[in-house]
């Protein structure tokens, strides 16, 4: 099984290095590592310091976007199995293994998460509060809110031929988007081990109302085209916080030790 992990990145160096640094400590390594920098800072220095890996770099001269950029990504995959990473995410170091193990009987494969808001301090992330995301698959229920978290979950990559690329004119949903697509037609896994370290920070309801619009319309899109009716808008932390999110927690393995990652960008100084 060739695992090629596709990474869209955008002036987020400390965060990719610390991606690139939990991927370099996996027991099982991927095939490629495909990560397609979107007209940001050029990762060429990162990527040196991390040259006995299999890395593949594209450098966009032009700003496409986190949707288009992973179409991108995808298409230079050369491996058999997709597994999608945010370039500010990190994985715990028996990820891949694990999810190698859950494709022998599935075709798309997503875990557990914990949700972590970090503050940073000389090229170092340090957490500072820590939540468990993990939600019982039901696909109804995904109609109405997803749990899925695209980072760290992989799939057959012949799944794009049966389904197309990642749909941009959905924008923010595009991991909705796709992953109800994909259910259509896969043997989807939830895998219950919170091995994805996902970075998100809670702000409140401090978005712009203009902000605010732009998902709206992106999400009015997403219901009209999977005909879910009309879904509200509202703040994500206070959503898990309703009686029809908590009746779908689930149990789930905590793996992560809670110890920052050092990349070799903080050892070279």
């Amino acid at each position: 099984m060739k695992i090629s992990i596709v990474i869209a990145t955008y002036n987020r160096i400390t965060e990719l290095a610390e991606l690139l640094e939990s991927i370099h400590k996996q027991t099982v390594a991927p095939y490629e590592i495909i990560i397609v920098n979107d007209a940001g800072k050029t990762i060429a220095p990162l990527v040196d310091l991390y040259k006995e890996m299999p890395i593949k770099a594209i450098e966009l001269v032009e700003n496409v976007k986190h949707v288009h950029a992973r179409n991108i990504g995808v298409s230079y995959v050369t491996g058999d199995v997709i597994m999608l990473c945010d370039d500010d995410d990190f994985l715990t170091e028996n990820h891949i293994k694990q999810i190698q193990s859950e494709l022998k009987t599935a075709d798309f494969v997503y875990s557990d998460a914990e949700i972590v808001s970090f503050e940073t301090k000389e090229n170092i992330r340090y957490p500072l509060a820590r939540r468990t995301f993990a939600y019982y698959y039901d696909l109804q229920a995904m109609r109405e809110f997803s749990t899925y978290i695209p980072s760290g979950s992989a799939y057959k990559k012949e799944l794009h031929d049966q389904i197309g690329l990642f749909d941009p004119e959905v924008h923010n949903y595009w991991d909705w988007d796709f992953f109800l697509r994909a259910a259509k037609v896969c043997r989807v896994k939830r895998m219950p081990v919170a091995s994805v370290i996902y970075a998100f920070t809670e702000n409140g309801n401090n978005q712009s109302a203009d902000l605010t619009d732009k998902r709206k319309h992106y999400l009015d899109k997403l219901c009209e085209k999977h005909q879910l009716g009309d879904l509200p808008t509202k703040n994500f932390f206070v959503l898990l916080e309703e009686p029809e999110m908590k009746q779908r927690e689930a149990d789930t393995e905590i793996v992560w030790d809670g110890k920052p990652l050092r990349s070799r960008i903080v050892e070279q100084g």
